[in-house]
């Protein structure tokens, strides 16, 4: 395969790549309730900066229509801001020899095919496990959403039911909980006991989990580092995260001499930006282009909703070898 060739097949690969990570993204989009929303939309320079009125709800007062005037302190109205961080991702280089590939000596419908589902698949899961690990770090931050049962209890109805709780009369608003595939098949273990008397007489169909989505997924951050029992199930709002496609995807595929047979190498550079509700990207701390150790600390993203209530969503810690 000569060079000419490769470059060829690499203009067909890459459009098609953003074409399939797009109809990824909505089919993902509608499974998770809209929690995670994985969106195509641009991101344009380090940070993506919104600004929005803080409520006013310390405002309200009693009046008494009898008593005389005085004086009535003012409540300023103040705005906040909100920062998405732009992450920076690679594949690659990957190696491989032409002569071993030669059903791709011309871009074929089937090498198009396989190829941009591959890096479609791995864009979906990079962006997931880093919106995943960013929920975690800035919920678990916070104590007044943080149910930790871990000392005493695994997790389990009872705790995750208490983790919503934390959201109190706003408890609806989440859509959603997040769990590793141990976590799930436990509960589910419990519905197939019918300790929770959850199915109707003579009905063996799982109803959902406390009424909410469930997205599966081993993702790492779901796992407490340095604790091999202890998990974490995050129960998230509508657009808990939001993650914006960087727009440049860039790739390049590069044929050598030198050794016994030809090789090519093919990398790639993509971006993506990432947006927590309730929380903003602290600019300072965190810097641009973080790490995922940077995006997985809590102290980076700063709460500036004035109520939890408000936030991505609430966050349960159970050691998976208590019952």
């Amino acid at each position: 395969m000569s060079l000419s060739q490769m470059q060829v097949f690499n203009q067909y690969v890459m459009p098609a790549t953003i074409e399939s990570l797009a109809q990824m993204v909505d089919k993902f989009n509608a499974s998770s309730a809209g929690a995670i929303r994985l969106t195509t939309s641009g991101f344009t320079g380090d940070f993506l900066q919104e600004s929005f009125f803080a409520a006013v709800h310390s405002a309200q007062r009693r009046v008494d229509r009898y008593a005389a005037q005085g004086a009535a302190a003012a409540t300023d109205l103040t705005q906040l801001k909100l920062s998405a961080v732009k992450v920076a991702g690679g594949f690659g280089p990957i190696r491989y020899e032409p002569s071993q590939l030669t059903w791709l000596n011309k871009p074929t419908a089937e090498g198009i095919e396989v190829a941009s589902r591959n890096f479609a698949e791995a864009l979906l899961k990079d962006q997931l496990n880093t919106a995943v690990a960013a929920l975690r770090a800035a919920i678990a931050n916070q104590a007044a959403a943080t149910n930790d049962v871990s000392a005493t209890n695994g997790i389990t109805y009872a705790g995750l039911n208490g983790a919503h709780a934390k959201f109190g009369d706003a408890s609806g608003n989440i859509v959603a909980n997040v769990m590793t595939g141990e976590v799930y098949h436990k509960l589910i273990g419990l519905n197939l006991a019918n300790a929770q008397q959850l199915f109707e007489f003579g009905n063996v169909t799982v109803v959902e989990l406390l009424g909410k989505r469930v997205i599966v997924t081993d993702a790492p951050s779901l796992f407490v580092a340095g604790a091999p029992n202890k998990q974490y199930v995050l129960g998230l709002t509508s657009g808990a995260a939001t993650v914006f496609d960087g727009g440049d995807v860039v790739s390049n595929i590069e044929t050598s001499n030198g050794q016994t047979r030809i090789e090519t190498t093919m990398q790639v550079d993509y971006s993506f930006g990432l947006a927590l509700k309730g929380y903003t990207w602290d600019e300072t701390n965190g810097g641009k282009s973080p790490t995922d150790a940077e995006l997985a600390t809590g102290t980076n993203w700063d709460k500036v909703a004035t109520d939890i209530k408000h936030t991505a969503g609430v966050v349960l810690i159970g050691d998976q070898a208590k019952s």
